[in-house]
């Protein structure tokens, strides 16, 4: 999954963030689903590059960065939603949360993101 970020995100606070939902304007899904058997999140190392960065990483991480575990994460919202009176339904999409810093993007700009163990993911921002 590759977050896109909007432009104002690097100049907004903590407060700004939270309230615009992490300052996420879309995702982008992959495909295959792929069961989570036999892979460790916290090891999952993520890319980010654009067709222009010339091969220069915009992004990385890994899945320690969010709470040390993707699932964990997961775990938290479910006890949360659950405690709350609205608990998580099966088949829900669940963003787990970033494994990199976000990226700002650029019209006419491709972007990749590849996760280790999951594969990539491709964002192609027509000129506005």
């Amino acid at each position: 999954m590759l977050l896109l970020s909007k432009s104002w995100a690097a100049e907004s606070q903590l407060v700004d963030t939270i309230s615009d939902n992490a300052s996420s304007n879309g995702y982008v899904l992959g495909s295959p689903i792929r069961k989570l058997e036999g892979l460790d999140l916290r090891y999952c190392a993520m890319t980010m590059m654009s067709e222009s960065s010339q091969g220069t990483a915009l992004s990385t991480g890994n899945g320690a960065a969010c709470l040390g575990n993707p699932l964990n994460a997961v775990v938290w919202l479910a006890r949360v939603m659950y405690e709350r009176g609205f608990p998580l339904k099966a088949g829900s999409l669940i963003l787990s949360g970033a494994l990199g810093p976000m990226v700002s993007v650029k019209a006419g700009e491709t972007y990749i993101a590849h996760i280790d163990g999951l594969g990539d993911v491709t964002a192609v921002f027509a000129n506005a």
